[in-house]
């Protein structure tokens, strides 16, 4: 049941960060682990701090960028200690670990950097927030304590309904898009958009953001983003 759940880790610096992480994985059952420039790995304090769950290090993917960290997952989920200027979809750590369990797709639970947490762009990307409860004057949390909270989460969700089968009922069985795929909507319709002068590239505001947060909080499977793609096609200027 936690097989399909990534958890990516966004610029991490400091290497023991990552081992704490995995341990806090490993403790809860998760095992995918994804790092997207990580400062320093493979390191040897990672791997102490790991504290016998080296196995995640050893497979944990890396990549270049957090776009190509996303490419497989139909399900995205950022967590955030900062409220945004456009107001995105928040959850829990408890409903966002139900959400997370009642999708059969790949699911993605991404952590930020240790200062700055993740961009507004990399937020963008996120069909959910998901947001701890802190002591409002004292909110700093390390993030392989945030990890530690959400895998438990996670666990005690899986516990709960270990016997329930889990359905999807997304149309004729089609799967939820994937980020790959979602990517190249918004691309598709950002330059349609331009195309048709509705969008001033010099001068685009928040209109991206808001589609973004639109078509996100929908959740579309492929044969809807094939669908709009084609009336983007059909409506561009010949």
């Amino acid at each position: 049941m936690l097989d399909n759940i990534q958890i990516i880790l966004v610029g991490i610096t400091h290497p023991g960060n990552i081992g704490a992480a995995a341990r806090a994985m490993k403790t809860m059952g998760l095992s995918h682990m994804r790092l997207v420039q990580p400062k320093h790995f493979p390191s040897a304090e990672a791997t102490a701090r790991a504290t016998g769950a080296d196995d995640l290090l050893e497979n944990a993917q890396i990549f270049d960028t957090f776009e190509e960290s996303l490419w497989d997952c139909q399900l995205i989920f950022g967590a955030s200690a900062r409220s945004r200027r456009i107001a995105w979809p928040t959850l829990t750590p408890k409903v966002c670990a139900e959400k997370a369990l009642e999708s059969t797709g790949k699911i993605a639970i991404v952590f930020g950097r240790e200062q700055s947490g993740l961009t507004n762009q990399e937020l963008d990307r996120c069909h959910f927030l998901v947001q701890i409860s802190t002591n409002p004057s004292f909110s700093s949390l390390n993030v392989a304590a945030a990890v530690q909270i959400l895998a438990y989460e996670l666990r005690l969700n899986s516990l709960d309904n270990r016997d329930i089968a889990t359905k999807e009922d997304w149309e004729l069985g089609s799967p939820p898009a994937s980020a790959e795929s979602m990517a190249q909507f918004y691309q598709h319709l950002e330059q349609t958009l331009i195309d048709i002068d509705f969008l001033d590239p010099k001068n685009p505001r928040q209109l991206m953001r808001h589609l973004h947060r639109l078509f996100n909080r929908v959740q579309l499977i492929d044969t809807e983003v094939n669908i709009l793609r084609g009336i983007l096609t059909a409506a561009s200027p010949r």
